[in-house]
C-alpha cells in the first residue's frame, strides 16, 4: 500500500507531454534551487517594503501606506505561505514523486515571479500624507460602484446639504462603499474630522453618543452625564467645536435624532424620515457581476468553458449583490466538475423561490454556502462566531480557545493538533467568505462576521429554537422568562449591562443548556440558586464581570468542562470545586483569590489551568503531581510561596504550555533536565528564576531575574530557547558560556545589571567547540552602567588578536542592537567584529553618555598596515540607523571609513549635538574613492539645525545628493525605541 500515494501521483503527472514529465524528474534540484532563490528575493522584497514604511510611520506627518501596497503586502504574505507548504511537501516527497514535485516547485515558482514583477517600486513613495481628523479603516476593492459614489460625493460638496441617506438590500456593498468615502476624505482633509459609527440593529442611543465622544477623543467629557437628552446637548456642542464634519453612521435600522451626518441604511423610509438626501446604492450589472465571480472562483473556472453557461446562470441567480457573488464564487472556488455547477443553479433557484423578500432571498443564498461546508464540526464553529456582537473583531486564538471549550475540535491528542486543526476550520470557512480575515489595532488576527452573515447564522439558529443571542445590546437585566425556550441549548448575553442575576427573572429549569456566555458585564450579584437545574451545562463564562464571589449553587454543575473567570478582579475566594469533576479548564488569571479553591485535588481532568494570580499565597505541595492531564498551566511568578519544586512536575507527561517560577538555581536545572530526559512535548514556555520578572515576547522564553549572588554559572538553558531575559542580576559580569547552551537563543534582553561589562567574554571561546550567540537575532541592553563592549578580551587570554579569537559564527543571523543608558560604552561595534554582522538589519541607540561613535576604527595594529587606506565599513543588510540623546557622539564610523550599505533607509538623529558628519558612502558594485552617492532610498531626519550645522569639507557636493527629512524635536520617537 506505501507505493499507492505515489503511484497516482505519477499517473497525474504523465497528462502533459512525457519530455517535460521526464524534465520535472531529471532536474528537480534545479527547479527546487530556482524556486528558492525567487521565495527569497520575495521576502526580501517584502522587507525591504515594510522597513520603508515603517520608516515613514515613524515621521510626524503621519503617514499611512498606500493602498496598492498594502494590498500587494497581503497577497505576498500569503503566497509565502504557500510557498512554505510547497517546500514541506518537496522535501518530504519520494524518490517516485520527483516529477511531480518538480511540477510544483515550477509552478510556484513562476506564481512568485509574477508577484515579484508587480512589487511596488521602493524608490517612489510608498506611503502618503495621513489624515488628522480619523484613522483610515480597512476595506474591500469595489467592483461596479462608480455611480453611486460619484452621487454622495457630489452631495458632501454641496454646502447645503446636511444629511445623506445611503440605501440598498443588505449585501449591496453599501458600507464598503463608505468606507472608500470615510478613507479619501481622511485623505483630501476637506473636512477637520471624519466620524465613523455603527449602529446595527438593536442599537441603544447612549452607547451611540459614547462611539461619537470616543471618536472625537473626548468620552470622558460625556461620561459624567447620565441624561439622554442632555448628553445630546453636550454631543451637539463636541461636534460644533470640531469644526467642519462628516459623522457616518453604518447600519441604521430606524430613526435617528442627529444632526449633520451620511447614514448607510437598507430603508429608503428611513432615509426620508429622517429628511436625508436620498442615494441608491444599485446592485451590480450582469457584466460586473461576472467580472467579480470570476476574480474570486479561480483561474482554473476561468479557463473552463464547458462549465462557462452554468456558472454565467449560477452568478444571475445572485442578483448582482457583491457579498452574496463572493460568498457563492467561494463555495465553488475550484471546482470543474458541470455536474456540481448544474446541482449548484438547481439549489440555488429552489432556495430564491422558496421564500419572498430581498432579505430573505439574500438570506438564502448564503445559506447555500453554509450548506455546503458538509463537516458539521465546521458548521458549528461557524455558527459560534454569531455569538459574538454584530461587527466583533474576533481574536483567532482565542476564538479557537472557545472552539476547544466547546468540543468542536476536542478530539485530538495534544493541545497543538487541536489549535492547528482550529486554524485549518478557520482558513475553510474565510475561503468561502464566510468570516472576514482582518487585523485589529493592536495588530493582533482576527475575523469578522459581515452583518448579512450573521444574519444568515442567526437565522439557522432561530430555525430550532436552541440560541439565544442577545449579545452587545446594552441589556440591563437578564431577558425575560417568555424568552428562555425549554429546549435552549447557547445562551449569549456578552458585552451588556447586566448588574445582576436575579431568579426571578430566570426559568425554573434549563435542562439542555450547555454554554452559558455573561463575559464583559458589570455583573455583581448571583442570586445563590442562580445554577440549580442546570444539569447540562458545560460551558460558562464570567470573565471580566465585577463579581465577588460564586453562590454555592455551582457546585451542582457536575458537567461542567469549562469554568472561566479571567479577569474577575473582586473574587477573593471560591466556593469547593470537589463536585466539578468533568472540568477540563479552569482560568482564574486576574482574579484575587488567596489560596487555591478548595476540592481542586478532585478535578482530575483538568487540561487548562491558569493561576497567574497576584494575591496567590502559594500552590500546595502533592497537588500539581494529582493533575495528570494538564496541557496548559500558568501560575503567577511573583510570589515566593508560589515557586516550585521540580519533582511536582515529573508527573505531568502532557505538558504543553507552561508559565511558572523557580526560587533557586537547583530547582530550575532539576527542571530542565526533567524536560530532556522525558522528552516532554513543551511547545510554549515562560520560565522564570529569580524574584523579578519581564513580559514574554516569543513561546519560549527564559527570565533570570533578581538572583543574589549569581555570577552566571550553573544554569542549564533549554535547548530550544528563544528568548533570554536576565534583569537585576548585579553580580553578573558577562555571559560565560563554555557549554555553548546559548548558541539556540534568538532574542536576548539584559536589563538593570549594575556589574556587567561586556555581553560575552572571550574566555567563552577558549574552548574550542563553543559558539555562543550564534543564533541570535535580538540584543537589547538597557541600564548597564559598566558595559563597556560586546566582545571583550580577558586579561589572561594571552597576546593573541582579538579577531582570531571570536568565531565568525557569533553574532552571525544578529538583526537588530538596541542600546539604551549604557554609561561606559564608548564604541559600540569595532571595526574587527564587523565581518561577523553581515545580517544586521537596526542600530538603536540612546542615553549612552559616553558613546564616541558606532563602527570602530580598526585596531592600531591593522591601521599601521593599512595606512592611508580607506576603511570599508561593509554592512549589506542595514537598513536604520537611529540615535537619540547621545551627548558625545562625533562619528557613525571613523574618519578614514566609508559604509557600503546600499540597502540603508533612515539615518534618524535626535539630540546628538556633536555628530557633525555624516560618513560617505560607495556603491556595492565599483568600490573606489567616495564620491557624491548615497544608497538609492536614504532618507536622513532629524531637526533643521542639527542638518546645517553638518561639515561637509571633504565631499562638498555629498549633501546635494541626500535627502533629508525635518523632524520636530519634540517627537524624540524617531531616535530610538521606548523603553
Amino acid at each position: 500500500m506505501e507505493y499507492v500515494e505515489p503511484g497516482v501521483g505519477i499517473a497525474n503527472c504523465l497528462g502533459p507531454p512525457v519530455c517535460k514529465y521526464l524534465q520535472y524528474h531529471r532536474k528537480l534540484n534545479d527547479y527546487v534551487i530556482n524556486f528558492k532563490r525567487i521565495r527569497d528575493e520575495l521576502n526580501c522584497k517584502m522587507e525591504d517594503i515594510e522597513l520603508q514604511l515603517k520608516a515613514e510611520l515613524l515621521r510626524p506627518q503621519g503617514k499611512i501606506p498606500k493602498k496598492g501596497v498594502e494590498n500587494w503586502l497581503k497577497a505576498v504574505k500569503e503566497m509565502i505561505r504557500e510557498a512554505q507548504v510547497v517546500e514541506n511537501k518537496v522535501s518530504n516527497g519520494s524518490y517516485l514523486c520527483r516529477a511531480c514535485n518538480g511540477k510544483l516547485a515550477d509552478e510556484k515558482t513562476r506564481e512568485m515571479k509574477e508577484f515579484l514583477d508587480k512589487a511596488p517600486n521602493a524608490s517612489e513613495a510608498l506611503a502618503m500624507d495621513g489624515p488628522s481628523g480619523g484613522l483610515p479603516l480597512p476595506t474591500s476593492e469595489l467592483v461596479g460602484e462608480e455611480a453611486a459614489i460619484k452621487e454622495i460625493r457630489a452631495c458632501l460638496m454641496q454646502e447645503v446639504v446636511k444629511k445623506i441617506g445611503v440605501w440598498g438590500m443588505g449585501g449591496v456593498g453599501k458600507t464598503t462603499i463608505m468606507k472608500h468615502i470615510h478613507n479619501d476624505l481622511l485623505k483630501e482633509q476637506r473636512f477637520e474630522t471624519v466620524i465613523w459609527v455603527t449602529i446595527s440593529k438593536e442599537f441603544n442611543v447612549m452607547k451611540v453618543q459614547d462611539d461619537i465622544a470616543s471618536a472625537l477623543k473626548l468620552k470622558e467629557d460625556l461620561a459624567i452625564e447620565g441624561d439622554k437628552l442632555r448628553r445630546a446637548a453636550i454631543l451637539s456642542e463636541m461636534l460644533k467645536k470640531v469644526g467642519k464634519h462628516v459623522l457616518i453612521l453604518d447600519d441604521v435600522w430606524d430613526e435617528v435624532s442627529l444632526e449633520e451626518l451620511v447614514l448607510t441604511t437598507r430603508s429608503e423610509h428611513v432615509c426620508k424620515y429622517m429628511g436625508c438626501t436620498v442615494i441608491k446604492v444599485k446592485p451590480l450589472s450582469e457584466q460586473q457581476a461576472l467580472t467579480l465571480f470570476l476574480s474570486k472562483v479561480g483561474p482554473n473556472i476561468v479557463q473552463n468553458q464547458t462549465i462557462m453557461p452554468t456558472l454565467k446562470l449560477v452568478v444571475k441567480e445572485c442578483a448582482g449583490l457583491p457579498l452574496t457573488i463572493v460568498v457563492v464564487a467561494g463555495t465553488l472556488k475550484g471546482e470543474e466538475d458541470p455536474l456540481i455547477w448544474k446541482n449548484a443553479l438547481r439549489e440555488l433557484k429552489e432556495r430564491i423561490e422558496k421564500v419572498e423578500g430581498v432579505e430573505a432571498k439574500v438570506i438564502e443564498r448564503l445559506k447555500f454556502s453554509f450548506d455546503h461546508l458538509k463537516d458539521e464540526k465546521v458548521k458549528s464553529c461557524f455558527l459560534h462566531c454569531a455569538l459574538y456582537p454584530e461587527d466583533f473583531e474576533i481574536e483567532k486564538d482565542k476564538l479557537i480557545e472557545c472552539w476547544i471549550d466547546e468540543g468542536f475540535i476536542d478530539d485530538m491528542d495534544t493541545r497543538q493538533e487541536n489549535e492547528e486543526k482550529g486554524h485549518v476550520i478557520l482558513k475553510k470557512l474565510e475561503e468561502n467568505c464566510l468570516l472576514e480575515n482582518i487585523t485589529n489595532v493592536l495588530g493582533q488576527p482576527c475575523i469578522k462576521m459581515h452583518d448579512a452573515v450573521r444574519e444568515m447564522a442567526l437565522s439557522i439558529a432561530r430555525m430550532n429554537p436552541r440560541y439565544m443571542i442577545k449579545a452587545g445590546l446594552q441589556l440591563e437585566e437578564l431577558p425575560e422568562k417568555e424568552q428562555w425556550s425549554p429546549d435552549i441549548e447557547k445562551v449569549s448575553l456578552m458585552y451588556n449591562s447586566i448588574s445582576e442575576i436575579s431568579i426571578d427573572v430566570f426559568p425554573t429549569k434549563c435542562q439542555l443548556l450547555t454554554t452559558l456566555l455573561l463575559q464583559n458585564n458589570p455583573i455583581k450579584n448571583i442570586s445563590i440558586s442562580f445554577f440549580t437545574n442546570m444539569p447540562c451545562l458545560s460551558v460558562l463564562n464570567l470573565s471580566f464581570t465585577k463579581i465577588e464571589s460564586l453562590p454555592n449553587s455551582i457546585s451542582e454543575l457536575k458537567n461542567l468542562t469549562t469554568l472561566l473567570l479571567r479577569g474577575c478582579y473582586q473574587i477573593r475566594d471560591l466556593p469547593c470545586l470537589s463536585m466539578l469533576q468533568e472540568l477540563k479548564k479552569l482560568d482564574l488569571c486576574g482574579t484575587k483569590i488567596e489560596e487555591v479553591p478548595e476540592g481542586m485535588d478532585m478535578l482530575i481532568k483538568l487540561r487548562y489551568l491558569d493561576l497567574q494570580v497576584g494575591t496567590l499565597k502559594e500552590i500546595p505541595a502533592g497537588l500539581l503531581p494529582k493533575l495528570v492531564h494538564l496541557q496548559h498551566l500558568s501560575f503567577n511568578v511573583v510570589n515566593e510561596k508560589t515557586s516550585l519544586k521540580a519533582e511536582e512536575m515529573e508527573p505531568l507527561k502532557k505538558l504543553e504550555c507552561f508559565t511558572g517560577r523557580f526560587e533557586y538555581i537547583s530547582e530550575f536545572n532539576k527542571f530542565i533536565l526533567l524536560v530532556q530526559k522525558s522528552k516532554k512535548n513543551l511547545i510554549k514556555y515562560h520560565l522564570h528564576m529569580g524574584s523579578s520578572i519581564m513580559p514574554a515576547a516569543r513561546d519560549k522564553t527564559v527570565t533570570i531575574g533578581g538572583v543574589q549572588n549569581w555570577e552566571g554559572d550553573l544554569i542549564m538553558h533549554p535547548i530550544e530557547i528563544q528568548q533570554l531575559n536576565i534583569v537585576k542580576c548585579h553580580y553578573l559580569r558577562n555571559l560565560v558560556d563554555d557549554n555553548s547552551s546559548l548558541k539556540n537563543a534568538i532574542d536576548l534582553r539584559i536589563y538593570d545589571c549594575k556589574g556587567i561589562e561586556c555581553v560575552v567574554s572571550l574566555s567563552a571561546f577558549a574552548s574550542s567547540s563553543a559558539h555562543p550567540l550564534q543564533s541570535l537575532e535580538i540584543l537589547d541592553l538597557r541600564d548597564l552602567p559598566k558595559l563597556s563592549a560586546l566582545i571583550m578580551k580577558d586579561a589572561g587570554i594571552g597576546s593573541a588578536t582579538t579577531s582570531t579569537l571570536a568565531p565568525s559564527t557569533t553574532f552571525s543571523h544578529l538583526k537588530e542592537i538596541d542600546v539604551q543608558r549604557c554609561s561606559s560604552m564608548k564604541t559600540l561595534l569595532p571595526h574587527w567584529l564587523l565581518p561577523n554582522l553581515q545580517n544586521l538589519e537596526q542600530i538603536w541607540v540612546s542615553e549612552c553618555d559616553e558613546i564616541v561613535e558606532i563602527l570602530g576604527a580598526a585596531t592600531s595594529e591593522v591601521e599601521e598596515k593599512r595606512g592611508d587606506a580607506l576603511i570599508q565599513f561593509h554592512l549589506p543588510k542595514l537598513r536604520v540607523l537611529a540615535f537619540r540623546k547621545l551627548p558625545n557622539l562625533k562619528s557613525i564610523c571613523s574618519k578614514s571609513g566609508v559604509m557600503i550599505c546600499d540597502s540603508l533607509k533612515l539615518i534618524a538623529v535626535i539630540r546628538c549635538d556633536k555628530l557633525k558628519r555624516i560618513p560617505p558612502f560607495v556603491p556595492l558594485v565599483g568600490n573606489g574613492q567616495p564620491f557624491a552617492y548615497a544608497p538609492p532610498s536614504l532618507t536622513i531626519t532629524s531637526n533643521t539645525e542639527w542638518w546645517e550645522s553638518l561639515e561637509w569639507d571633504d565631499h562638498p557636493n555629498f549633501k546635494n545628493v541626500l535627502r533629508f527629512d525635518l523632524i520636530r524635536e519634540k517627537d524624540e520617537s524617531v531616535g530610538g525605541k521606548e523603553g
